[in-house]
């Protein structure tokens, strides 16, 4: 197995491309090509993380954050970025990261914390724009079935919890090949009118490239007419932050005891309290204080982040518990769900890489401690 199977396993697992803008994810050191001896998996990449890797002999690290967050102008080893991004390259040691589009991914991070707090009926607090696609093309009639099935099988036409939607329309459409065309039907010259069914179909934007290949590939005419277009649809299933509801309610303040113990926190930092019962709980894994107005307009209760600066906590406008349980602990367990999906993909390579060379970092990356 090569670190480019690994990353194809990572993409199905989140793809890339609901990483964030300003996010620096995928293959940051090493060679896509080289063979994997094993992987570890961590959190945060540090000298130390890197040192664990060259013990246990893996040459891939799966990271969830990136250690290359900006630009390198420079590698002398004078910061820890450096120093990693040096004795990686001197190990021959790959380094791969997910961030924002597990952030994103409706298995991703959020979910987990809602498994932690044994949230139910989850939804996405803020939908992701931009990430559903419709495709438009023209078939003969006799082809539309055959086709439509190959755009079905390729991963369109799945709507939240409905699969293989379509919108067929019948018509008659015209073509004149020229000299230079090789038509399957009419004949050079000549204006061809053909009784064809218009096929619409919405699909996740990152299943564009094998739909498109489904469509050029059962598709008869030499030239494929067809149209994509991005629309403004909230997706359910792709965005930051979640919300979710207790099995039962409860007050303020044995909520905040139980996240403490769930979350494995020694610190909480919220807002004041509401004398209310807690039910509905938002969360979003990492600094989240960008959506404290979307967890108000959920209506939910309290809004469990990190990295809420003082004036933040203004925001609850005695509308809702704000609750900083620390940007690591929000984050921690995510290790272990990369873990856990990629176990499940990495059954395919199974005779290349065993199971027990997939392994979670015993490093605790947390840079910060309590007094």
């Amino acid at each position: 197995m090569k670190v480019s199977d690994v990353m194809r396993a990572m993409d199905e697992i989140a793809p890339l491309s609901y990483s964030e803008d300003f996010d620096n994810t995928g293959l940051l050191v090493g060679d896509a090509n080289a063979n994997v001896t094993g992987i570890l998996v961590t959190l945060d990449t540090l000298e130390t993380v890197v040192d664990e890797a060259i013990s246990k002999d893996c040459n891939l690290i799966v990271s969830f954050h990136p250690i290359i967050f900006s630009g390198l102008k420079k590698i002398t080893g004078k910061s820890y970025v450096e120093r990693v991004v040096q004795k990686a390259i001197k190990n021959d040691i790959a380094i791969f990261s997910i961030h924002t589009a597990l952030d994103n991914d409706w298995n991703g991070v959020n979910a987990m914390i809602c498994e932690k707090l044994g949230l139910e009926k989850n939804s996405i607090l803020l939908p992701k724009k931009g990430t559903i696609q419709k495709l438009v093309t023209y078939v003969p009639k006799q082809e539309a079935d055959a086709l439509r099935s190959a755009l079905f099988e390729a991963g369109a036409g799945d709507i939240g919890n409905y699969s293989n939607c379509s919108f067929n329309t019948e018509g008659k459409g015209s073509f004149n090949p020229n000299e230079d065309a090789n038509p399957t039907l009419g004949k050079k010259g000549d204006t061809h009118f053909e009784e064809e069914t218009r096929i619409e179909v919405t699909f996740q934007k990152h299943k564009r490239s094998g739909i498109l290949k489904a469509l050029f590939e059962n598709h008869s005419y030499e030239e494929v007419a067809y149209e994509v277009t991005t629309l403004d649809n909230t997706n359910q299933h792709i965005g930051m932050g979640m919300v979710g509801r207790l099995k039962s309610p409860m007050t303020e303040v044995d909520f905040l005891k139980f996240l403490k113990e769930n979350m494995n926190t020694e610190c909480i930092r919220h807002s004041k309290l509401l004398g209310k019962s807690i039910e509905k709980v938002a969360v979003l894994g990492g600094s989240g204080s960008f959506a404290i107005d979307a967890a108000i307009a959920a209506g939910a209760d309290i809004f469990v982040t990190s990295d809420m600066k003082y004036h933040d906590f203004f925001k609850s406008e005695n509308r809702i518990l704000l609750a900083d349980i620390g940007h690591y602990e929000s984050e921690q367990f995510t290790k272990e769900l990369i873990v856990r999906a990629l176990s499940k993909k990495i059954t395919n390579f199974a005779p290349a890489l065993p199971e027990s060379r997939l392994i979670l970092s015993e490093i605790n990356s947390n840079p910060i401690t309590y007094f």
